[in-house]
């Protein structure tokens, strides 16, 4: 296949059968004088994994900061079931249940475990009885931050953070769930236990948008993907079929 025909295939739009939960249209984004989403549109359905793969710099955070309110879009519209969400502020965002999960973990060191889980939950003030319920969940998701919760964050073991990152975000009951390069700078087989949790969040029927710098491993449990460069999408589509497209293996997969 060649990559002429790779990129037409793919940039095709791809339709699923569940709700349309997000959707970017047409979106740039800046920072000061400098573009970095040059009129992007991606589309997440009810229960998808949709990922976004790329080299850095080619806009996948950005696009998570614009979609959560961190970043305001100059042209273009977001809109959440339905609704416009571009250009509102990040507590407004949220309290939709649009829940980031940043990159770098982000934890609270100081806090105990059940006390960062805690912050999570911090717009349920009228929800005790599915706070609680929720923390069981995050809990049996990960039996380590039961076992440690009373341990202060910041003496967890990165694996750890990232688990407690993950559980943090539950608590807010997302209904769509951002997480930002889950998998960076942990140990193979830490790697192989979040992307098993991803899927497990998902089987459970948590939408979930992911940027993830192991592209292979993204690619093989999504439902669709998008390859950004320089802040456009110049591939879309099923996720197995993008993990063997010809020009996505040689760019990003490091193949031959």
């Amino acid at each position: 296949m060649s990559d002429t025909t790779s990129t037409t295939a793919m940039v095709a739009p791809v339709t699923g059968s569940g709700a349309l939960v997000l959707q970017l249209k047409n979106v740039h984004t800046f920072y000061g004088a400098i573009e970095a989403l040059k009129g992007i549109s991606v589309d997440v359905r009810e229960g998808e994994i949709v990922t976004l793969i790329g080299a850095n710099g080619a806009g996948k955070s950005t696009t998570l900061k614009t979609i959560s309110g961190l970043l305001a879009p100059k042209v273009g519209e977001i809109t959440f079931m339905g609704e416009k969400i571009s250009g509102m502020k990040v507590h407004d965002v949220a309290a939709k249940r649009v829940v980031q999960v940043p990159e770098g973990r982000r934890i609270f060191p100081r806090m105990t475990v059940e006390e960062n889980l805690g912050m999570g939950a911090f717009l349920r003030t009228k929800d005790p009885e599915g706070v609680k319920s929720t923390l069981e969940l995050v809990y049996e998701l990960f039996p380590r931050l039961r076992e440690r919760r009373a341990q202060k964050g910041g003496t967890l073991s990165g694996g750890e953070q990232q688990m407690l990152a993950m559980g943090r975000g539950m608590m807010a009951d997302p209904k769509l769930l951002m997480l930002d390069e889950p998998s960076m700078g942990l140990a193979p087989v830490v790697v192989e236990t979040i992307f098993e949790t991803i899927e497990t969040l998902n089987k459970a029927g948590i939408t979930i948008l992911l940027v993830e710098q192991n592209a292979a491993m993204a690619l093989a449990i999504a439902d669709r993907g998008y390859v950004l460069e320089t802040g456009s999408v110049v591939l879309q589509g099923p996720g197995k079929e993008l993990l063997h497209d010809e020009k996505v293996r040689k760019t990003y997969l490091g193949e031959a």
